[in-house]
């Protein structure tokens, strides 16, 4: 019996050593694995960035020492890749490809790579980049009636560039593309123009300008002429050029023809204080590119006065690209029976009209058939009256106009700020107001609390408000309306409202187009 246990016992022992034997030759072939190839990458993805970036992010492989990109623009990795870039390690991940071109459709490929075995198989992905944007903002000094100079960074290279309207094409020399600069003649005066930098077919860059009013023709005035006894006199069409300088007028002047006052050079604007302008017998008027500053003018009076009631239409009105300041009554004073074809306020900067006697746009006996208040600043003015007035008298003696009112991208800082204070009082019998992508800031005003004042919600659209909550909900104001369509309250990031910089840094506001546009870049 012993005999037998004694052969059991020894069956045992070797079966057990046996087994460890094979356990440990089995945990050392699993953690020793050996393969004759490096891992597939997994997890690959490319995003665009920069317009004409691809970050290329994947999952690292334990068994690669570096990672090789190919870049190719076609689908079928046919011919020289256009990038190839090696030894790329794990520590450059995500890794982002640069200097591709715009507006392409590429094909991209990763491989793992290590010493002693053979590459891993390629992981593929694609993306698409997006236009580019190398042309840099058009220097206004740069303009003229007839040419343009378009310039972007040095080196970069395009073949052709086309103007809109006229079809222009220019071809790009090497002398060109090494200075980033090339000047397009043979265009029109005071027309807009779209450019694009190509590279082929390839966009590489678009930019908008205007070129400048062509003053043959104009009637030229400098500083020392008598300005206020020129336009007293001035002929119908006429068109007074005002050089660089100050012009002190102190004085009502009037306009009694349909004439035009600009400034010679857009970005050096002529200065004319003290001039009140007061329009009779249906004169239209054109003011583009000064300066009107109030100080000086008599009586306090309001900028623009229309002085003369008639049964016929006035010409358009246009204040464009022109800063006002320092009046105390208004900006534009309609209080007679009298009806203007269009109002037009376009990108202008208008501060410190008071407004104390009257409100800042104001009708009271008359109307006009459209306004449109676009691209504008107003700031430190319309302190303690109404935005836009229109009385029913309006309607009464116009009765079947209707007036619409176009309020646009426009950057309004503190106006209307007391608690019943309007940025529409408007009480005619037939009108219409839209009010969209405005930035109305720093106001404890209201829209409008007036039951005949038609305030749509599918009529305002995108606009912001921001420190101005009773533009939106809760004024203590009797019969308070609200904007009751789409709106938001974000902060803008103004630079520097103290010193007129409106400047703003909140990225949606930029993207979604709220506000004058100046401040957006």
């Amino acid at each position: 019996m012993k005999k037998i246990n004694r052969h059991i016992y020894h069956f045992l022992l070797m079966a057990t050593v046996c087994l460890s034997a094979c356990k440990k030759n089995n945990l050392e072939e699993i953690t020793k694995l050996e393969v004759d190839r490096v891992f597939s990458t997994p997890g690959l993805t490319a995003t665009i960035v920069n317009k004409t970036g691809v970050k290329l992010t994947w999952n690292a492989v334990p068994n690669a020492t570096s990672y090789t990109v190919e870049v190719y623009d076609n689908a079928d990795f046919t011919g020289t890749p256009v990038k190839s870039i090696t030894s790329i390690t794990t520590a450059q991940l995500p890794y982002t490809i640069t200097g591709l071109i715009g507006d392409t459709q590429y094909a991209i490929r990763v491989k793992g790579v290590a010493q002693g075995i053979a590459d891993s198989k390629w992981v593929s992905t694609s993306a698409k980049t997006d236009t580019e944007q190398i042309f840099q903002t058009v220097n206004q000094t740069k303009l003229t009636a007839s040419s343009v100079v378009l310039n972007w960074p040095p080196g970069e290279t395009a073949t052709t560039i086309t103007i809109l309207p006229g079809n222009i094409t220019h071809t790009v020399t090497a002398a060109e593309i090494a200075a980033g600069e090339a000047t397009i003649t043979g265009l029109t005066g005071e027309t807009d123009y779209s450019a694009k930098l190509l590279a082929g077919t390839k966009v590489r860059g678009t930019a908008t300008f205007t070129t400048l009013y062509n003053f043959t023709g104009a009637t030229l005035v400098s500083p020392s002429d008598n300005l206020a006894t020129l336009i007293a006199n001035a002929t119908a069409g006429t068109v007074f050029g005002l050089a660089p300088g100050t012009y002190t007028v102190n004085a009502d002047v009037i306009a009694s023809k349909s004439i035009t006052i600009r400034g010679t050079k857009p970005n050096d604007r002529p200065i004319i204080n003290g001039m009140v302008l007061r329009l009779k017998a249906n004169a239209g008027l054109t003011v583009k590119d000064v300066i009107l500053d109030g100080t000086g003018s008599l009586n306090g009076n309001q900028t623009f006065i229309y002085d003369e009631a008639s049964d016929n239409a006035y010409g358009n009105f246009v204040l464009e690209n022109s800063v006002v300041r320092n009046y105390t009554k208004g900006l534009f004073y309609v209080n007679l029976k009298v009806l203007i074809e269009s109002v037009t306020f376009k990108g202008n900067i208008i501060n410190n009209i008071e407004c104390n006697g009257g409100d800042f746009i104001d009708f009271r006996s008359g109307l006009t058939k459209t306004l449109n208040f676009t691209n504008n600043t107003v700031y430190a003015a319309v302190l303690a009256r109404d935005f836009i007035r229109m009385d029913p008298a309006g309607s009464t003696n116009f009765p079947s106009i209707i007036s619409v009112i176009n309020v646009f991208t426009n950057t309004l800082n503190g106006i209307s700020n007391g608690a019943s204070n309007r940025l529409f009082y408007v009480r005619l019998a037939k009108h219409e107001i839209y009010f969209s992508k405005n930035i109305v800031a720093s106001s404890g005003g209201i829209l409008t609390n007036q039951l005949s004042t038609n305030i749509v919600a599918g009529n305002f659209t995108a606009n912001n408000y921001f420190a101005a909550p009773t533009f939106i909900s809760g004024s203590a104001t009797a019969g308070a309306k609200y904007d009751a369509g789409t709106y938001t309250t974000l902060n803008p990031g103004f630079t520097s409202p103290a010193t007129g910089n409106f400047t703003i840094s909140q990225q949606d506001l930029k993207t979604n187009g709220i506000g004058d546009p100046r401040w957006r870049n």
